[in-house]
């Protein structure tokens, strides 16, 4: 194995945050999305993704990867261009919080997030501001152990409003 990966993942939750783990720690395995992209003036862009979850930093973080379009011949030309995403979330609870520290680094678009994520009463909600000012809000719900809702919204009035920018379905493809 890469000795970079085999430092980086870890076979499960650390024991001394055993509990905790498991509000993102449910989501380790791969995933195929059904993607929608919505415009400010309501136009829809469907793609096809994956996203894959794991275990890192020796059990004490959920890390992920989420590649819109899927890896293959659609990845080909312009990532920039055709607002292809190939990014990483590292999620770390932080027990003084009571909540995930969360960090959205994306190559590709160049962006940037930072987001506190906490569980509302079966959902997950994540809460940041964009480098614009605009808050948004990521948040997962309906979840099963196959399948869930994740849609990320943005408000540009400080949270009176929340518009819908994109939505993902997925559907477990594999277990950790």
């Amino acid at each position: 194995m890469n000795p970079f990966l085999e430092a980086l993942g870890a076979h499960g939750a650390a024991t001394d945050r055993a509990g905790k783990m498991d509000l993102y720690g449910r989501f380790v395995g791969s995933w195929d999305l059904d993607v929608t992209h919505i415009a400010e003036d309501g136009t829809k862009r469907q793609r096809k993704g994956e996203w894959h979850f794991g275990w890192a930093l020796e059990g004490r973080a959920i890390q992920d990867v989420w590649i819109v379009p899927p890896r293959g011949a659609l990845r080909q030309a312009d990532a920039t261009a055709n607002a292809n995403s190939y990014g990483t979330t590292l999620r770390i609870y932080d027990g003084e919080l009571d909540a995930w520290r969360i960090q959205w680094t994306d190559p590709v678009t160049r962006t940037f997030l930072q987001m506190i994520g906490r569980a509302e009463r079966d959902d997950i909600v994540q809460l940041g501001t964009r480098p614009d000012g605009q808050l948004i809000r990521w948040s997962f719900s309906q979840i099963t152990s196959n399948s869930f809702l994740w849609r990320g919204e943005v408000s540009a009035d400080q949270g009176a409003t929340w518009r819908l920018n994109v939505e993902f379905t997925a559907r477990r493809v594999a277990p950790s």
